[in-house]
Parts: C-alpha cells; sequence; structure tokens
C-alpha cells in the first residue's frame, strides 16, 4: 500500500477555507495525482484540507472519506503557565536544535517545551488514531514495523489531505521518528506531497519506506512568500 500525504492549499485560517490561490494550488495537485493510481481519498475534518481534497475527488470521480483524528493539531500551555513560542512545534524544534540538544530521544514529551504543551497529547492522539487506521486498511502494528494482514496481494494507494502538523504526527508514528526531529527536518509546502510505502504481501512485516518527500514542483509559480505551517 502507499499512502500519499498531502498539505492543503493556502489558506484563510480566519474562515477555515481556501484562497483563490489556494484553490489554484488545489487543482494543480489533483492534475499532478491523477497518474497515481488512488482508490480511495481521505481527509481532514477542517474546511481548508476538505477543499483540497475536493478538487482531487472531482478529477478522479471519488467521494472523500473523512478522518476525525487527522485534524489539525492544537499548542500551548496547558495551565496557562508561560512556554517558549506559546508551543509552537517548529519553533520548539528549532530552539532545541540551536541548544545543541538531540531531536532523536525518544523521550521528547518529557522536556519542559512539551510535558506541558497541548501539542503532546495531540501527537499522541493522532498516533492511535493512525494504527487504527492502518488497522482498518489491513495493516497492523508490531514495534515499530507494520504486518500486512490483507488477503489479496496486490498494491492500492490512498491519499490523506491533511495539515503540516497532522501529518507530520502521522509521519512520526509511521516512520518510527520522533516528532520534534521531524518538525525540524521536513519541510511542507502548500499541497506538498509524501509518500509512504508499506509491504503489499499478506502475512509480511516490514519497515514502512518514504518513497517521497516535499514534493511541490506541480505549484511552481503558484508559491505565496511564506507557507506557514498548519
Amino acid at each position: 500500500m502507499r499512502i500519499v500525504f498531502v498539505r492543503h492549499g493556502e489558506p484563510d485560517y480566519v474562515h477555515d477555507c481556501l484562497t483563490d490561490l489556494g484553490h489554484l494550488q488545489a487543482a494543480a495537485c489533483a492534475q499532478r495525482l491523477k497518474e497515481e493510481g488512488i482508490s480511495r481519498i481521505y481527509a481532514s475534518p477542517m474546511g481548508r484540507a476538505r477543499q483540497t481534497a475536493q478538487a482531487t475527488a472531482q478529477v478522479l470521480g471519488m467521494d472523500i472519506q473523512i478522518l476525525d483524528f487527522m485534524h489539525e493539531i492544537y499548542w500551548g500551555s496547558v495551565d496557562g503557565s508561560p512556554l517558549f513560542a506559546n508551543g509552537h512545534p517548529w519553533d520548539l524544534a528549532d530552539r532545541l536544535v540551536r541548544e545543541g540538544w538531540d531531536l532523536t530521544r525518544t523521550d521528547w514529551p518529557e522536556h519542559a517545551f512539551y510535558r506541558n504543551n497541548l501539542a503532546t497529547a495531540e501527537v499522541e492522539k493522532i498516533s492511535k488514531g493512525a494504527d487504527d487506521w492502518l488497522m482498518s486498511l489491513g495493516y497492523r502494528r508490531e514495534g515499530t514495523y507494520y504486518r500486512c494482514l490483507r488477503e489479496k496481494d496486490e498494491p492500492f494507494t490512498v491519499a490523506l489531505f491533511s495539515h503540516g502538523g497532522s501529518s507530520t504526527a502521522a509521519l512520526s508514528r509511521i516512520l518510527g521518528l520522533p516528532f520534534p526531529y521531524l518538525c525540524g527536518f521536513l519541510h511542507m509546502p502548500f499541497t506538498s506531497l509524501f509518500i509512504v510505502r508499506l509491504e503489499h504481501r499478506p502475512g509480511e512485516i516490514s519497515l514502512p519506506v518514504l518513497e517521497l518527500a516535499g514534493d511541490a514542483k506541480h505549484i511552481e509559480g503558484l508559491q505565496p512568500p511564506r507557507s506557514g505551517f498548519n
């Protein structure tokens, strides 16, 4: 199975929808995805992700299935006490790098930046949701790997339209890499594509493979000065 993660197009965050430029980006992304052999389309429940998915759904003649757990993550102090950069995950990752802290550490939720941060519980929620979703598609997590439980030996591809934060959290879980590390490592322009491949032979267990990361060539000339994160 291949999972195509797609970030939404340029948004109007206030109204949770796409801007005119965002709609152009979504249309360009739909043309890019026509040849990927997508058989199912999933999306975050938020408007900007659903509108981005709709462009591809119209081109492919498919319905959109909503995954509530892929709602964009929240961040900030759990109890109101001050947090660096108000707990913004990407600012935190950059700060930790400057401090020389190892972003590959698995105990990152215990760091002062995260243990009182709403984002930490959000990442945990998405991790569980991702495992449940993959199980529904025929893949059971075993340790840091996934076993194919599907009956037929046949490849298939699904697309998931969501956000910078929730996509990073889901990729963190699936790839077995710490969330802060991916916040610092991955760059997600609007409508950028990330493709993960899992073993399609029944009964086999494997480490997921990252086939593609941050592909946004389809919107060359349709990029704003800054792409934001969520």
